[in-house]
């Protein structure tokens, strides 16, 4: 194993560095000098209020700092990555918070030994200097089917108690009240993590060890082992898989839901998934639900409770009823709750049908019909069989996806030719190939194909003779060359880009050393064309 690159100044100033960042890009929060701790700025506004403090480890943030703020956390103690904050610290923050004039504090921590510890030890000092505080502590994890004596750990739905507590809090509930009302909710939580990677603390090296295409299920915050290793499925079938083990009644520590229950669901990144990633996870796991007869109330996505930089995500479900709703959609000044909708979202449509599109009413096939579908289905086989060739070629100057979008536009004529008949009239076919190619093609080969087409198609709509063609190639060619500068003249042919500089496109940024071979997209219409041509010569 290796050591992680990270963009830090060094692995012993991090978190204080990170915490200033955080301070300094939000008006909301301040620093308590000579601690790891973030506070309210406004502590005044928390006066006969009861006050909230969590924190951990650093390096699942936004967690704990991100969450401070007016209907969330009044203050959040940081420990070193992955490390339980001390309990001077934590002592300091709730006496803060207690001179503030709050009129109780209430500690909400993961359960992790650490924690409980360093938390509970400055609860009994704080107790012991008059300070009313109590603590909540968090055990949403549903990865062990008989946990050990420690008991289930504190994973990401610690986010969504912050959430129900500081609503409660803001509207100026007893402290007694709030642990009770808190106490109760904890029960309906359960969190599952996966991860594909491990992650590695500042200046270490990597947690585990994860081979490619293995996948760790059941995994902690801190990298700790999961209940069992499989190879990486499609995102439906590991959702599936975590839904399944969440709640298998088997377990001892399963979230108990029923047809019929009301949730709320978060999908929250670990680290590093990609956006995409995240969006095709949540509508696994959102279909996934409904598909049990789950409504789902809200749905977070996003990054909540991170492990630095892993690679993973993690699903958290909560059983809610309309007043848990209510704390949810309180308003929070915490930087990093989300913009949640207020609007159930199980049973709405969420489909809009696009506005209805002038359609070329077609004729009836004529004497060219047969041999452009020849053509046609030629040149789809051709542009097939040259796929890797032009992602190859894409990739020494683009994205290496040349291949890839000409074969969305093969499938989408192919689907075509299977459901239609050709029109006999070549303008009314290349319309219907224009919105074929700007529709499911996309790229700017997408977007030239159709605007060539486009352009020629007028010109044919009424006549077929050679001139009316010729004419039709050179309207559409001028749109090329306005775009592209020439830069595909067909005259020249394929192999001629090899000595020109890209002057649009990805390529334009790369140094033209580096560019020595043709053109993907020149080679793709060397490759219609030559298609074209022998399917009209095998047609004589």
């Amino acid at each position: 194993m290796t050591r992680k690159e990270k963009l830090l100044n060094s692995p012993q100033s991090c978190v204080d560095e990170a915490l200033r960042g955080v301070v300094a890009a939000n008006a909301g929060l301040a620093l308590l000098r000579g601690h790891r701790v973030a506070l309210r700025s406004d502590l005044r506004a928390l006066k006969g209020r009861v006050a909230l403090l969590s924190g951990g480890g650093s390096g699942h943030e936004p967690a704990h700092a991100g969450y401070v703020g007016a209907g969330m956390l009044s203050a959040a103690v940081a420990g070193a990555v992955f490390a339980s904050p001390p309990p001077g610290s934590v002592l300091a923050a709730i006496l803060t918070l207690w001179q503030a004039g709050v009129s109780g504090v209430l500690l909400i921590i993961k359960n992790y030994t650490g924690d409980r510890l360093n938390f509970g030890l400055a609860l009994e000092q704080a107790r012991a200097q008059g300070v009313p505080v109590a603590m909540v502590i968090v055990a949403d994890d549903c990865a062990f089917a008989q946990p050990s004596k420690a008991g289930r750990r504190g994973l990401c739905g610690t986010v969504l108690v912050h959430k129900l507590a500081g609503a409660l809090a803001e509207e100026g509930h007893p402290l007694d009240e709030i642990v009770t009302r808190v106490t109760k909710a904890v029960k309906g939580i359960g969190t599952l993590g996966v991860s594909l990677s491990p992650c590695s603390v500042p200046g270490c090296l990597p947690t585990f060890e994860l081979p490619p295409g293995d996948m760790e299920l059941g995994l902690g915050i801190h990298g700790e082992p999961g209940i069992k290793r499989l190879k990486v499925g499609s995102a439906d079938e590991v959702v599936k898989m975590m839904i399944d083990h969440m709640t298998d009644s088997s377990s001892q520590s399963h979230l108990p839901l029923k047809s019929g229950d009301t949730v709320v669901l978060c999908v929250n990144n670990l680290g590093a998934l990609s956006c995409l990633e995240m969006a095709v996870v949540t509508r696994a796991a959102f279909n996934c639900l409904e598909g049990r007869g789950l409504k789902i109330a809200r749905v977070m996505s996003g990054s909540f409770m991170t492990s630095l930089e892993m690679t993973g995500m993690s699903l958290t479900v909560m059983r809610v009823d309309q007043e848990i709703l209510r704390l949810l959609d309180a308003k929070t000044t915490a930087p990093g709750w989300p913009n949640l909708s207020s609007v159930d979202l199980s049973g709405r449509n969420c489909i809009m049908e696009p506005a209805k599109r002038a359609s070329d009413k077609f004729s009836l096939a004529g004497s060219l019909s047969a041999v452009i579908r020849r053509a046609l289905e030629k040149v789809c086989v051709s542009l097939l069989s040259a796929q890797e060739e032009l992602n190859a070629l894409d990739r020494a100057s683009g994205d290496g996806d040349c291949g890839s979008t000409h074969a969305l536009a093969v499938h989408a004529i192919q689907e075509w030719l299977s459901s239609h008949v050709v029109p006999g009239c070549p303008g009314q076919l290349l319309s219907t190939l224009a919105g074929l190619l700007q529709e499911r093609m996309g790229g700017s080969s997408g977007a030239l194909y159709s605007l060539f087409l486009t352009a020629a198609a007028p010109l044919l709509r009424e006549c077929s003779d050679p001139a009316a063609w010729a004419s039709a190639v050179l309207a559409g060619t001028e749109w090329q060359e306005v775009l592209l500068d020439g830069a595909w003249k067909a005259e020249l042919g394929a192999q001629s880009t090899c000595e020109l500089t890209a002057r649009a496109g990805r390529a334009s940024y790369i140094a033209s050393k580096r560019v020595t071979l043709p053109d993907p997209g020149a080679v793709a219409v060397a490759t219609i064309f030559r298609a074209v041509f022998v399917a009209l010569a095998g047609s004589k």
